[in-house]
């Protein structure tokens, strides 16, 4: 759902936000120059009740998971007035502007499986900080070792 925009004036990227409980007339988008590479993009401001510019949320670069690979730019807008973050999406570019859109989070789904992918390591093992290798044999049975009829000297 777009509840926004943001359009290039005089050189600066300004804008608005509104819902229907969230007005934000006056907001823009400072560029951050920095060399880290998890920096934000943008900053976004917003024009207080001073009259001062306040940093209210950042922006990141991010690419569509689709098909398409569409660049845009995603964050959040948070502030001690609202009762949670707001998370948007912006599509478009400095030149051209850019669409503000939000879409609910879904909740997780506390019964779906569980991916937890691969080993971080291959060396995972005995005395690299795994649980080392299975005892099981074959078809999950007890593998090499002593069997449960057998006596065990301690």
């Amino acid at each position: 759902m777009n509840i926004g925009e943001f359009k290039n004036v005089g050189g600066r990227l300004l804008g608005s936000i509104a819902t229907r409980t969230i007005d934000l007339p006056r907001l823009g988008l400072r560029q951050v120059e920095s060399t880290n590479e998890r920096a934000p993009v943008f900053e976004i401001l917003a024009l207080n009740v001073g009259n001062r510019w306040v940093q209210i949320g950042a922006l990141w670069e991010a690419v569509a998971k689709n098909t398409t690979g569409e660049a845009f730019l995603q964050g959040t807008i948070d502030d001690p007035s609202l009762s949670e973050p707001l998370p948007i999406a912006l599509f478009g570019s400095d030149e051209e502007g850019f669409r503000v859109a939000w879409r609910r989070p879904q909740p997780r789904d506390a019964f779906a499986p569980l991916n937890r992918g691969a080993p971080r390591r291959e060396d995972e093992g005995a005395g690299a900080g795994g649980f080392g290798d299975s005892t099981a044999g074959e078809g999950g049975a007890l593998g090499t070792g002593a069997e449960l009829d057998d006596e065990i000297p301690f």
